[in-house]
């Protein structure tokens, strides 16, 4: 269903970039899946993480176009964690495994609450230069169900299903918006009982980001004006949380704006790296960096013109 719905360029992507499985875990059974592309030279790769429904290709338009331009993307899957300080224990021997010492992070939803997790239990000796947070958030507590994280484990798919869907957008959509929705149903379908519980309970496990420690990342704040499982008060609350962050605003996109809104998103994107270009934490290749600045820049006047006109 989303491989013809979203894009053409999906069975493409699907086609050319390989899925790696990496096991860094003495449990077997804990297996990373990911989309490694863009030049290996570069040691401070962007790295995605997907929120509670999305699986590693749900960052595919991201993927083709940055590599495109010459950076280093990579999208991960989970495995199955239970606890945040596991899944941080668990990423850092990934990055040990793809020998990077330092990199970006692109996390949406609890994606983006992971990474700020990650942030965090790495303070002492950073791992992260970066983060873009989308659609994210900074206390667990706000969806309510701290009290019911302990027993996702137990629910059958069918009803975590339930749970996650119920947060996906209703009513009249833009055709882009409704096949990024019917796309995520669909990976949502790939997912195991085990997978999707784990990620619900570290999604509502009683937890919160501790900003004094992770107060020098720069961070780029990307969320949407239209409906979206983000409340206005969590929006606030990530305002407030990091007050330097460089806020990327998007009319629409609901809760997935980096498959309905790729190319709004991909800017953004390239515009948070751009502060990076010409040091040792670029994550895109030397030779590519006047070209792409130029269109990027080319870009931004272009969406500025058209904002001052409407």
């Amino acid at each position: 269903m989303g491989e013809i719905k979203v894009s053409p360029d999906y069975n493409w992507f699907r086609s050319t970039v390989p899925l790696k499985k990496i096991i860094v875990d003495d449990d077997d059974s804990k297996v990373w899946s990911l989309y490694d592309a863009g030049p290996r030279s570069i040691r401070c790769p962007l790295i995605f993480l997907p929120p509670v429904s999305g699986t590693a290709d749900v960052f595919f338009q991201q993927i083709l176009a940055l590599t495109g331009w010459g950076y280093r993307v990579i999208a991960l899957q989970y495995p199955v964690y239970w606890d945040h300080l596991e899944f941080c224990d668990g990423f850092r021997k990934l990055l040990d495994h793809l020998q990077l010492d330092k990199v970006h992070l692109f996390g949406a939803s609890l994606g983006g609450f992971l990474a700020q997790k990650f942030a965090e239990y790495t303070h002492k000796s950073p791992r992260v230069q970066s983060l873009i947070l989308c659609n994210s958030f900074s206390d667990t507590s706000i969806f309510n169900q701290t009290w019911t994280a302990n027993s996702f484990w137990l629910m059958p798919a069918f009803m975590l299903k339930k749970i996650v869907l119920g947060n996906f957008a209703s009513g009249p959509l833009d055709p882009e918006m409704a096949d990024g929705i019917d796309f995520m149903v669909d990976r949502l379908e790939s997912l195991g009982q085990s997978e999707l519980a784990s990620r619900l309970t570290l999604n509502c496990q009683n937890s919160y980001v501790e900003p004094h420690k992770i107060r020098d990342i720069p961070v780029t704040i990307m969320d949407v004006f239209d409906q979206s499982a983000l409340s206005t008060e969590a929006k606030e609350e990530m305002y407030k949380l990091y007050p330097n962050a460089r806020r990327a605003h998007l009319k629409t996109g609901g809760n997935f704006p980096y498959l309905c809104r790729s190319a709004e998103v991909n800017l953004y994107i390239q515009i948070h790296l751009l502060q990076f270009h010409g040091t040792r934490y670029a994550a895109i290749d030397p030779a590519m960096v006047s070209a792409e600045e130029l269109e990027v820049q080319k870009i931004s006047l272009h969406t500025s013109n058209e904002q001052e006109e409407q």
